[in-house]
């Protein structure tokens, strides 16, 4: 719970990419991970660049990120992977929330998350290069989207905000307004204490999936 008690910090090297120089990726599920080798050894000898995967720990043993044996031998990695249950019921969607990583575990793991049936999860699963086209596609549906939300874990100055921010921004235009949800700016990513971080993590979570007037309560 220190500072910099792990080297993973997605901001470094999403600074350091461009021109197509690494893969970045933050998988949620088994199957995607273990495509996602597969993809990587496949283009080793056409595309060798450097795969960067940050998918914590925590989630080795969570039975929310379980793939069954069929989603292991069928199918393919996926940069972007859309909310099945949001999609069955796309007209009633009014909120898009957009995020990586254990953050989505999270959400889905709320008991607001039931209620919420007017807000459909985006997982991106690879941050760089970014998954323009992929991400058009899973948005294509929901046509009576009111507004937009980036959410993450890591105060507003890390994570993948500052990066993903003006491609959402060219991605949506004016038609739909996009809004942040983390932590505040911080000279460090972490709180120093896990009960802390857990109420923190938990009001995060909340006001993304919040209805209402709940939707403008300020954050912990």
């Amino acid at each position: 719970q220190g500072p910099d008690h792990s080297s993973a910090r997605p901001e470094r090297f999403l600074q350091a990419a461009a021109d197509i120089n690494l893969r970045l990726v933050n998988c949620t599920t088994a199957a995607q991970y273990f495509h996602l080798l597969r993809r990587q050894a496949a283009l080793l000898m056409t595309d060798p660049l450097p795969l960067f995967v940050l998918t914590p720990k925590s989630l080795l043993r969570h039975p929310a990120v379980a793939s069954t044996p069929q989603q292991l031998t069928e199918g393919r990695f996926m940069s972007v992977l859309d909310d099945v249950e949001g999609r069955a019921r796309a007209k009633q969607i009014r909120r898009l929330i957009l995020c990586s990583g254990k953050v989505y575990v999270d959400l889905i793991s709320s008991e607001r998350r039931a209620a919420a049936e007017d807000v459909a999860i985006i997982r991106l699963e690879q941050l760089y290069p970014f998954p323009e086209v992929a991400l058009r596609d899973a948005l294509a549906g929901y046509t009576r989207v009111e507004e937009v939300i980036w959410l993450q874990e890591e105060p507003e100055n890390m994570g993948g905000w500052e990066f993903v921010r003006p491609r959402l921004e060219t991605l949506f235009g004016d038609r739909v307004p996009l809004r942040y949800i983390g932590r505040a700016r911080s000279a460090s990513p972490s709180e120093g204490s896990a009960a802390w971080h857990q109420l923190n993590q938990k009001a995060l979570v909340e006001q993304a999936l919040a209805t209402g007037t709940e939707i403008d309560a300020p954050l912990v």
